[in-house]
């Protein structure tokens, strides 16, 4: 699977610097920030919409899986106009191999949390 976020992440960065007119990549980095953000949040509206539909039926399975490709697709475009790539998400993803969801959930909100003297 790494192989094609790879294969994204070059052509995501190669359209970057192709036409709005020619590239649909291109078009969204051309509108800013704001815009890719928006076509996050619709993906990822549209993928919790298939998934509470979700009865295990072939189409909808076909629809799930499509949405979050598409969901997908468009946080890494994010991830790409901020200058970052797949590769950051998948670091943090492996240093969390091994430990307990519950343990590394409470160290991320005591890291956001002030501390008090």
């Amino acid at each position: 699977m790494t192989d094609v976020l790879d294969a994204l992440h070059r052509t995501l960065e190669q359209r970057k610097s192709a036409s709005a007119d020619s590239s649909y990549v291109a078009s969204l980095h051309a509108k800013g920030l704001n815009k890719i953000l928006e076509k996050v949040a619709e993906e990822a509206a549209e993928t919790l919409l298939a998934a509470k539909d979700y009865q295990g039926g072939k189409e909808e399975r076909a629809s799930l899986i499509g949405e979050v490709a598409d969901l997908w697709f468009h946080t890494m475009v994010m991830l790409s106009h901020l200058e970052l790539s797949h590769e950051d998400v998948m670091k943090v993803l492996e240093a969390r191999f091994g430990l307990s969801g519950l343990v590394e959930k409470a160290g991320r909100d005591q890291r956001k949390s002030p501390s008090t003297p």
